[in-house]
């Protein structure tokens, strides 16, 4: 046996036996659920497949319903020891895939009243499919495991349609880490921006919050022939998105962490020659401090409202507090980084810089200590700055890299619980 997979815990052999078996039908289950996409809380086929597959494995109870398509399933081993979480989400993106693979999502459905694509751009048919592999190999050797393993199956991280809760607070609020509450709970992300083969890791801070911002300007209709008459809101608009840049870069400590503040949709007025009444704008925020989120909040606010004042026009704004700071509790990864090391080899684990994306599994983090890392699926020998990245139409996974999360996943699993038995 190679030093990847040196057996740190007494399930190891079994582990690497099981998992290479299992590889085949992880490959299975994720093309099946990439060609079959569903969208944010409308994950009817795929938790149907969660359930099926968790009840014929003898789980000690499986749950379905949880914030409207959620699954949760419980293993209880036969010796003594912690609880301990696995999450995996479920949802695609409203996207139309232009991968050309056999098995390319042909799925269309409405979103936010518009008829639109789906396809699984971000990898969440992978984490499912490992997350159904890692209860198969835990359930086959439930007599010897020291402990008991809860599985969550999570629909809408990509955000629940509008009008609509969901997704990991409402998982929570419906009792998901509850009867029991479990010790620690671990996930992971297959990542565009690593080589399958690698492991990513980082402590505390390791994706940013997620805030939606949106900005209404009121103007004064007129002709654009005599802006004078009127209150120019478009104006108005390009001085706020020109402001809330400079918040970034002059009023913001980037060397303590940094920030984001992006203006995605502006929308106003309909002819060339007409300055209309009002502007309406669509951003988001991102930070890794709290302190640093709420004075964002308030600067951007500040400015916004001060700015529309001095061009005499009327300004609203409205910040949510939507996803919060993905945090990796720094005594569990320490804990763990030697696990992945042993499953990719210690020269295939790397400590990645933070990331800008969010992720709701720091709704799972603020209530149970985790550990959330990434595992690569850009094919080797490409380079990962160059490729398609996460949510493209063309984002690809190298299907190696479900072996590889399968394996990690279960190894620390196992770790976890008799370290803890």
């Amino acid at each position: 046996m190679d030093a990847a997979v040196t057996p740190a815990h007494s399930l190891a052999a079994l582990v690497e036996e099981a998992a290479r078996a299992l590889e085949p039908r992880v490959i299975a289950w994720r093309r099946d659920i990439h060609e079959h996409p569903e969208l944010g809380n409308r994950e009817v086929r795929t938790a149907g497949i969660v359930a099926e597959h968790l009840r014929k494995l003898g789980l000690d109870e499986v749950r379905t319903g949880v914030a409207y398509t959620g699954v949760v399933g419980l293993l209880k081993g036969g010796k003594p020891g912690p609880v301990v979480a696995l999450r995996a989400d479920m949802d695609g993106l409203p996207v139309t895939e232009e991968t050309g693979l056999p098995f390319a999502s042909k799925v269309r459905t409405q979103w936010q009243g518009e008829e639109v694509g789906v396809m699984h751009a971000c990898g969440h048919d992978c984490h499912v499919a490992i997350l159904m592999g890692v209860a198969e190999i835990l359930a086959g050797m439930r007599d010897q495991l020291p402990g008991t393993v809860k599985f969550i199956f999570q629909p809408a991280e990509e955000m629940p349609p509008a009008g609509e809760e969901g997704g990991a607070r409402l998982m929570i609020q419906e009792g998901a880490l509850e009867k029991p509450v479990p010790k620690a709970i671990f996930g992971l992300h297959v990542s565009s921006r690593l080589n399958a083969g690698t492991i990513g890791w980082r402590e505390g801070p390791v994706m940013a919050s997620s805030d939606p911002l949106e900005i209404e300007v009121k103007g004064k209709q007129t002709h654009g022939a005599a802006p004078w008459l009127g209150v120019d809101p478009i104006l108005t608009s390009a001085q706020i998105v020109m402001g809330l840049h400079t918040l970034v870069s002059r009023t913001v400590d980037i060397t303590r962490e940094p920030a984001v503040v992006t203006v995605g949709s502006i929308k106003g007025g309909n002819r060339g020659n007409i300055i209309p009444d009002g502007v309406r704008m669509q951003g988001t925020i991102r930070t890794f401090d709290e302190g640093m989120r709420d004075d964002l909040h308030e600067r951007i606010t500040t400015l916004a409202e001060s700015i529309a004042k001095g061009n005499r026009a009327e300004c609203r704004v409205c910040i949510n507090k939507g996803y919060d700071v993905t945090y990796n509790d720094p005594a569990l990864t320490a804990q763990f980084v030697p696990t992945l090391e042993r499953v990719a080899g210690a020269s295939n684990v790397v400590r990645v810089d933070k990331v800008t994306g969010s992720e709701d599994f720091s709704f799972f983090q603020k209530l149970v200590p985790g550990l959330f890392f990434f595992v690569g699926a850009t094919a080797p020998g490409i380079d990962p700055t160059k490729t398609y990245s996460n949510h493209s139409p063309k984002f690809m996974v190298d299907e190696d890299a479900l072996l590889q999360g399968l394996r990690a996943l279960t190894h620390v699993t196992c770790d976890f619980l008799e370290a803890n038995a």
